[in-house]
Formats: C-alpha cells, sequence, structure tokens
C-alpha cells in the first residue's frame, strides 16, 4: 500500500479522492487539514489525517508520503496564497521527500488565463502552479476538468491535451480520474483537459 497525501481532503472534490483511495487496494489515503477540528470526520473512518496550512510551512506533511493527490483551493478567496503559492510549497516539499508522483487538479482555461476576464486571478494562479509542477523533477500528471458538479459521475470522460470546448463534469468523475492517475502504469508529465463523455476513464488514461 503506497501512503497517498491529499490536499484539499476537506473539500467536495478532495473527500471523493479519499474515499476512493480508501476503497483501493493500492492506496492508503492520509488527508490533510487545517486544523484539528477538521480531523474527526476522517478518524471516524478510521482515514489518517495531518495538520497542514498551505499558508504556512507544510514540509513535514510529505514525511513518508509516496505519492500526492493536490486537489485544494481556497474557492476564489486566497487564490495567490493557497492556488498558487500553496501548490508551490508543496511542490517543493514533495520534491525534497522524493514522491513519486504528483496529481494535480487544476481546471479547464489555465493553459490561457487571458482568455476569461472574470476567473482570470483564478486561472492564473493555476497556469503558474501549473508551470512550476512542469518545471520540476517530479512525476506528475495535471488535469483540468471544465465546470464541476455534483451529479452521480459515469464513469465515462472525454479526454484530450486540449479539447477546445467548454462542458461539464462531475467531482465523482474528476475524482476517479486523479486517483487513476495516481498509478504508476499511468503516462507521466502530462497535462490534459476532462469533460463528460463516452470513454471509460481508464481507457481514457491509455491515450493521455
Amino acid at each position: 500500500m503506497e501512503n497517498v497525501l491529499v490536499a484539499g481532503a476537506t473539500g467536495t472534490t478532495g473527500k471523493k479522492v479519499v474515499q476512493l483511495l480508501k476503497a483501493s487496494q493500492y492506496f492508503e489515503p492520509i488527508a490533510m487539514v487545517r486544523n484539528e477540528n477538521q480531523k474527526a470526520q476522517f478518524e471516524a473512518q478510521d482515514i489518517k489525517t495531518v495538520l497542514g496550512d498551505l499558508e504556512n510551512d507544510i514540509s513535514h506533511t510529505v514525511e513518508n508520503i509516496d505519492k500526492v493527490v493536490f486537489a485544494a483551493g481556497s474557492g476564489g478567496k486566497k487564490v495567490k496564497e493557497v492556488d498558487q503559492e500553496g501548490a508551490k510549497k508543496m511542490i517543493r516539499a514533495s520534491e525534497d521527500s522524493k514522491v513519486k508522483r504528483f496529481v494535480m487538479l487544476s481546471s479547464m482555461g489555465a493553459e490561457n488565463p487571458k482568455e476569461s476576464n472574470e476567473l482570470y486571478e483564478y486561472l492564473k494562479a493555476k497556469h503558474n502552479a501549473d508551470e512550476f509542477l512542469k518545471s520540476s523533477n517530479l512525476k506528475y500528471v495535471i488535469v483540468r476538468p471544465g465546470s464541476l458538479t455534483n451529479e452521480k459521475g459515469t464513469g465515462k470522460i472525454k479526454l484530450a491535451e486540449s479539447l477546445n470546448e467548454f462542458g461539464e463534469i462531475s467531482r465523482d468523475d474528476v475524482a476517479q480520474t486523479l486517483v487513476r492517475s495516481l498509478h504508476d502504469d499511468a503516462s507521466n508529465k502530462t497535462v490534459f483537459e476532462i469533460l463528460e463523455g463516452e470513454t471509460l476513464i481508464g481507457k481514457a488514461l491509455e491515450i493521455a
């Protein structure tokens, strides 16, 4: 079993990632939480936690960690501090700890933030974090979904380096894509966009 740190474990998508990891025969989730009060929801399910705030030093959170899923976000409140600089901190710490794979939840539009007026600052932060990861020594996968919904997942997606279209995708299917991307046989040093589609997630990732 490989230890997988989930940054953003208390978020809507992060919680789904943690549950998928818990059900997996390959991975053990370590939920990163900001304060003591957030521990109970995970510990009640025998899920390990580690305290860490992306605005502070988080180097300790990656001790004995094999892989990382970065699904953290500020919800638009502190995009530079959390979505950008917090991600960079986690990438640096992961490099120092020789983490074997880093899976980043990014966003469609992060490639060209200037194309969006209302989301410019958010997408710019995501873009900068993605570029920092690309320039690291880590094995990585950057997943850029369209608009997230709370619909039930279908287990099927549309995937390409650039889809040239906008659309939606369920958080269920995003979480499953993130977890599938942790496997050693998944593609390395790749960036792709995903939307709801007709191709099974495992099959879609084979061509990523």
